[in-house]
């Protein structure tokens, strides 16, 4: 089955999210993949690792056989992520970076990649398998 794309924002994530995590049971991995917006000049998110990891995730995620689910979660301009009050750097998520891919699983994160390994393939395939 191919994988399943949910597309959130900071204004509307908390419904997309519901909808991601009533579905959850029924996939063999749930992952949230936070990026940074795009710069509408250019069509291109403001922060580098985030163009360099995106289509990695997509490509490995989209080679393996399982159900897999991803929310796609944008955090905002450069301004806004840079906020340390931005809901996403607090519980239940805690990120200090984008792009940030994580395992939800039972309602709690599961495993991760910082935006310092999330375009490695090996690593996310690793974080699909819970190895």
């Amino acid at each position: 089955m191919p994988v399943k794309y949910f597309d959130a924002t900071l204004s509307n994530f908390d419904a997309v999210f519901e909808q991601f995590r009533s579905e959850a049971p029924q996939n063999k991995a749930n992952l949230i993949l936070f990026l940074a917006d795009k710069d509408p000049a250019t069509n291109l998110s403001w922060c580098p690792d985030c163009v360099r990891a995106e289509p990695v995730i997509y490509k490995t995620l989209e080679s393996l056989p399982d159900d897999i689910a991803l929310l796609k979660a944008n955090a905002g301009d450069r301004p806004t992520w840079r906020n340390p009050q931005h809901p996403w750097r607090v519980k239940p998520f805690k990120l200090t970076g984008v792009p940030t891919l994580i395992r939800w699983e039972n309602d709690t994160v599961k495993g991760r990649l910082e935006d310092y390994e999330a375009h490695l393939k090996k690593k996310i395939e690793a974080l699909v398998a819970d190895k």
